[in-house]
């Protein structure tokens, strides 16, 4: 049995030392084209695989990022997921992932899991982050990012998108179909992003001198949401709403539900409006119009700014701003 080969082996092939091997490897230094070439090659022929565990305690470097979610399960979790675990094996780096369910100590232990595996960095989805665990991540001195939408903190290491922009986009769409009487349903919780719906739509209606009906939603979850719907019914009857802009799709596809059940048609008595376009928008009948958030570019770009971040190649801002498109489809029809 051939014995396996060692970085002493790869330095007598290419006739270059140790030392000058390891900086090829780890890129640490500068080593002259021609060198590199000779290393590289050496490598390419004693097909050498380098301890991976050993070179990390050298490098004090492990290109693990822990990644802790609420569930795998939620829809846009896993397109943000997507965009994180692509860019990682892009610049080689794996992720550690792992689902807490929204519960505080499981968060907590989970984040002290991770360290324990020496990742360089955390990307943190939770929908209902803590200061505790954010309090948790911070003692570590390691790099980190919140991707939560509901934590409440303004100045953090995230990427979001243009929450103005997307009002617009979608309250311009309704208004444009002659909608005047136009409904907003917030999340029951307060939130950077709650908030920053809620001043957009106030704005806009003042803006066009439109009259604001503004509901809050309990809840999280679709059967949840169920349990709202009948009250909501009720404000679009009694106000004569024609149209309602909904603060995710989970939430519009419950309504239109609904609304269905109680012989009220959309959109030809109410329009409907959601806001993330997840994957299901598309396979309700009618589809469901709204405004698209990027979660895939949500995920690569933090992966990316943590990766630069490491790699002392770009300092991670406060935050990264995207812009959201609204996808008009058969939910929304005219007055």
């Amino acid at each position: 049995m051939a014995n396996t080969p060692t970085i002493k082996d790869v330095a007598k092939l290419a006739g270059v030392s140790i030392s000058t091997v390891s900086r090829v490897m780890n890129d640490s230094k500068p080593v002259s084209p021609e060198s590199r070439r000779k290393v590289l090659d050496a490598i390419d022929k004693l097909d050498f695989k380098p301890n991976e565990l050993a070179r990390s305690l050298v490098m004090k470097r492990s290109n693990l990022i822990g990644v802790v979610v609420k569930d795998i399960g939620i829809p846009y979790m896993a397109g943000i997921i997507r965009g994180i675990e692509e860019i990682g094996k892009m610049y080689n780096f794996d992720i550690l992932l792992s689902s807490t369910f929204g519960d505080e100590e499981n968060e907590l232990d989970t984040v002290q899991f991770m360290f324990t595996k020496q990742v360089d960095g955390v990307i943190l989805m939770s929908e209902n982050t803590t200061e505790r665990v954010v309090d948790s991540i911070k003692e570590h001195r390691l790099p980190y990012i919140i991707l939560d939408k509901f934590y409440t903190e303004s100045k953090i290491n995230t990427v979001d998108v243009d929450y103005n922009l997307a009002m617009e986009q979608g309250l311009n769409a309704l208004m444009e179909e002659g909608h005047t009487s136009i409904l907003l349903t917030l999340e029951g919780v307060s939130s950077r992003n709650s908030e920053a719906k809620h001043m957009a739509y106030k704005e806009s209606m003042r803006k066009h001198n439109l009259p604001e009906f503004i509901e809050k939603v309990s809840g999280m979850e679709y059967e949840e949401y169920l349990k709202e719907t009948d009250r909501i019914i009720e404000r679009i009857q009694k106000e004569k709403i024609t149209g309602v802009f909904c603060h995710n799709d989970e939430f519009a596809i419950a309504l239109m539900g609904r609304l269905h059940d109680k012989g009220i048609r959309v959109p030809e008595d109410v329009s409907i409006v959601g806001f993330g376009n997840e994957v299901f928008s598309t396979m309700m009948r009618p589809q469901l119009s709204s405004v698209s958030v990027p979660y895939y570019d949500i995920g690569a770009i933090a992966m990316r700014k943590l990766i630069k971040h490491l790699r002392k190649e770009e300092l991670m801002s406060d935050s990264t701003i995207l812009q959201t498109k609204f996808m008009k489809r058969d939910s929304l029809g005219k007055v």
